[in-house]
């Protein structure tokens, strides 16, 4: 019989018990008590790549911007050109500091016409919705942090649109299936505000699903019955992170921070400056990298010993100086050997580099690949960024 630890102190989420009856472990993640696994996280990161998986996000943060001059100011707080969303799109965008170094990385959902919602990472949810509230200072705009209120739930794998299509009680103005990538629509689901979004962190077609807390546990006890039939099974925290690797994400406080710039991990068309006004970061971001700062690439290697977060990278067998290191790595479940992410320097950072990997005094070596390691084979729906 396995062992499932008890929780430990720190926020539950309001799907806790559902956990807990489901055999999860748990872990500590930015204060909260998430679950890790219910059973293989082999098994989970394979049912989302093959079927389907439940994920809990209950953790992360839900910030409100709504008013007349909404748009305006997250075009000044954020990088992105906000105000130009069509109501029930999304964009994914980053929140930097005035030195252009990353706050957070943050989706916005535009669900009115002055009402925005913003998602950010629960490790950030303070800073992020205090610098959205001290940008937003003189913008006729109201910023409420709603995190405690609302429960996120995400349904990602190929058949996830199907299990959204048998959920009963759901009734929104277009047809889920419809959603293209990168959009949202708001209805109903037995009576209660919901809010669907097509869109994830898995690499894989998926929704995510915003419903009051109160409802949270009807609302995950129901897609689990639903999708059942189709090869739903409820996944936590460590395939979520085998899954993102995979697809190349990025994850705060591993590939994004204070002191690193979008254009070091690929991400510089986040940052608009052309078509909109002044925004905080802007400055810093007209003014290009410093001549050596370090570029974010994939590694691939052979064999089964993977390079984690941490370790030195270097361009020989032996000797000499490290060149670069290892911000996120794991042995992959879907492509069957390690990959790992890693910043290394910028003339080292092109396709088919050799590199090796210091993984605990051993020198393993690692070919530089482009990003991401994993596409999924069915067409994306893609809208303009």
């Amino acid at each position: 019989m396995t062992n499932h630890p008890e929780p430990g102190p720190g926020i539950r989420s309001p799907l806790h018990d559902a956990h807990v009856a489901a055999g999860a472990s748990f872990t500590d993640f930015a204060g909260w008590q998430m679950p890790v696994r219910y059973s293989s996280e082999l098994d989970e990161h394979r049912a989302v790549r093959t079927a389907a998986g439940l994920f809990d996000l209950s953790h992360m943060a839900e910030i409100l911007v709504a008013g007349p001059e909404a748009g305006a100011a997250l075009d000044f707080a954020l990088s992105g050109h906000i105000s130009t969303l069509d109501i029930g799109q999304a964009r994914y965008t980053l929140l930097l500091t005035p030195e252009g170094g990353v706050i957070d990385d943050v989706i916005v959902y535009r669900t009115h016409e002055n009402r925005f919602g913003v998602v950010a990472n629960a490790g950030n949810r303070f800073e992020a919705a205090g610098a959205l509230s001290v940008r937003a200072v003189g913008f006729d705009t109201t910023v409420v942090d709603e995190s405690e209120a609302l429960a996120l739930i995400a349904v990602q794998g190929p058949r996830a649109e199907e299990i959204l299509l048998s959920l009963d009680g759901l009734d929104v103005p277009v047809p889920v299936g419809s959603l293209r990538n990168y959009r949202c629509v708001t209805g109903v689901w037995r009576g209660n505000e919901i809010m669907i979004a097509r869109t994830g962190y898995t690499g894989e077609d998926g929704f995510e699903l915003y419903i009051r807390v109160a409802f949270a546990q009807e609302l995950w006890e129901s897609l689990l019955e639903v999708g059942a039939p189709h090869g739903l099974i409820p996944a936590g925290l460590a395939c979520r992170d085998t899954l993102r690797l995979e697809a190349g994400m990025p994850l705060y406080g591993h590939e994004l921070g204070l002191d690193i710039r979008p254009q070091q991990v690929g991400l510089g068309r986040t940052v608009r400056l052309e078509g909109k006004g002044d925004f905080v970061g802007r400055q810093a971001s007209e003014v290009p990298l410093p001549e050596g700062a370090r570029l974010l690439v994939g590694l691939a290697s052979e064999g089964r010993r993977a390079g984690r977060a941490g370790y030195a990278v270097f361009d020989s067998p032996e000797g000499g100086e490290p060149v670069g290191e290892v911000t996120s790595g794991a042995l992959s479940p879907t492509l069957g050997h390690p990959i790992a992410m890693a910043f290394v320097d910028r003339a080292l950072s092109e396709p088919g580099t050799p590199l090796y990997i210091d993984v605990r005094g051993t020198r393993i070596a690692a070919s530089v690949t482009s990003l991401p390691f994993y596409k999924r084979s069915t067409p994306q729906r893609k809208v303009a960024p």
